[in-house]
């Protein structure tokens, strides 16, 4: 977000107008920020600027600026924006939707809700770093009792978490470091598991390489991609396509370039299928734990732990019953399904946080493109059709559960008129 460029308001707007529309300018580039679908994000700047007098505003988001005019035929006001992928995080976004709450409400000034945007993106973390490195390695951790591993796939898992996310710490300071951290990242725990699981000096495989990698995996932003698309919104929709698949790419070329210096083992050493090898138990504590370790890392917004897991839940049972009735590509559309009304249960309450913050983990949890980096490794081994395979399958996933979302939101707004939680217009 660069809110310099909200100055540049047009010379026929008077005092009250600049300052709203500085206020729109820098609410809409942290929202973008935040990685709200753009639809959503125009929607909600016209609700506002109704609020404060401007009901026929009209406003642009694309994907490195936003473009809005308080009336028809006005000048318009541009503000850069970063890129789409999302850079708050969860007590930040949280803080945003509150300030977002207010401002349909008209019960903050213009000129107080611009210094709130730019106090909320300086937040310090509510966690030390320490404690957020912890955090990686249980969410690592939860991710991979999801992955049903063995034992030694957990601690390694774990380690790797702790690798990884003191990683993330140092090169989220540089900007220009955060296209190279997940081909850095992916090279360095793909050496590490083939290393070990070569002459077998360790019990690692897919599952503990895949779990510290999941948290690159851009499946909120995919998902988003598709649901921009289908609203309409070709050039941001197309925009945030292109940048998830990079980051696939980006990674599936850190675990390539593993795989040449080191040496791939044999694909019966590296490839296994999930089969309960801890305990039944272990996919559902792990659901548990992905929740734990989201709310540390991601530092998010206080009294939220509990929805945070509810919404977890509703999304594991959604894609147990799903993959249990109709297979494991369904699997994801059914997780988004009954995750989606939940979430905005979830916002609904008094100390429930918005939807967009517990998505992220259950984003995670429906595992969204793990299949495309399995599908890496067996090329690698030279099964190339098992890998085509899983490749089309990561693209099936992230239709279902950007189907699942596009289905669950119209679902819950029928459930809350029905019980009278809310007043839609038609």
């Amino acid at each position: 977000m660069q809110p310099a460029g909200a100055e540049r308001a047009g010379s026929g707007a008077g005092p009250d107008e600049r300052s709203l529309l500085r206020f729109l300018l820098f609410l809409g580039s942290g929202l973008t920020a935040a990685g709200a679908a753009v639809n959503e994000i125009q929607d909600h700047l016209m609700a506002v600027a109704a609020a404060y007098g401007a009901p026929h505003a009209r406003v642009a988001v694309l994907p490195t600026y936003l473009e809005i005019a308080l009336e028809p035929g006005r000048a318009a006001t541009l503000e850069p924006t970063r890129t789409l992928r999302g850079v708050l995080r969860l007590d930040q976004t949280a803080a945003l939707y509150q300030l977002l709450r207010e401002a349909k409400d008209g019960a903050v000034s213009p000129e107080a809700g611009s210094a709130r945007v730019l106090e909320i993106v300086e937040m310090r973390p509510r966690f030390g770093r320490t404690l957020t490195i912890f955090g990686h390695a249980v969410l690592t951790a939860g991710i991979c009792l999801v992955l049903q591993p063995t034992w030694g796939d957990m601690v390694l898992a774990a380690l790797f978490g702790l690798i990884v996310g003191a990683f993330k710490l140092v090169g989220g300071r540089w900007p220009s470091l955060q296209l190279i951290m997940p081909v850095t990242v992916a090279f360095i725990v793909s050496s590490i598991t083939f290393l070990l699981a070569g002459p077998g000096w360790a019990d690692a495989d897919l599952r503990a390489m895949i779990a510290p990698l999941v948290t690159f995996l851009p499946g909120a932003a995919l998902t988003m991609s598709v649901v921009e698309l289908s609203a309409g919104e070709m050039v941001t929709g197309a925009s945030r396509l292109v940048s998830g698949a990079l980051q696939l790419m980006l990674l599936a070329f850190g675990i390539t370039a593993g795989a040449q210096v080191v040496g791939l083992p044999a694909a019966d050493e590296l490839i296994d299928s999930p089969q309960n090898l801890i305990g039944w138990w272990a996919p559902w504590l792990g659901v548990l734990v992905v929740g734990l370790g989201t709310y540390l890392y991601h530092s998010a917004p206080k009294r939220s732990l509990p929805w945070l897991m509810l919404v977890l839940i509703a999304a594991w049972i959604g894609q147990y019953l799903g993959s249990q009735l109709f297979g494991g590509y369904l699997s994801g559309f059914f997780g988004a399904l009954v995750m989606t009304p939940v979430a905005y249960f979830v916002e609904r309450r008094p100390s429930g946080p918005p939807a967009l913050v517990s998505f992220l983990p259950a984003f995670w949890l429906l595992v969204p493109g793990a299949l495309g980096l399995i599908g890496v490794a067996e090329y690698l081994g030279q099964d190339a059709v098992a890998a085509a395979q899983d490749l089309l399958g990561t693209v099936w996933s992230m239709i279902a559960i950007a189907l699942g979302v596009l289905c669950g939101y119209p679902l819950y707004r029928s459930l809350a008129r029905s019980l009278g939680w809310l007043r839609i217009p038609s």
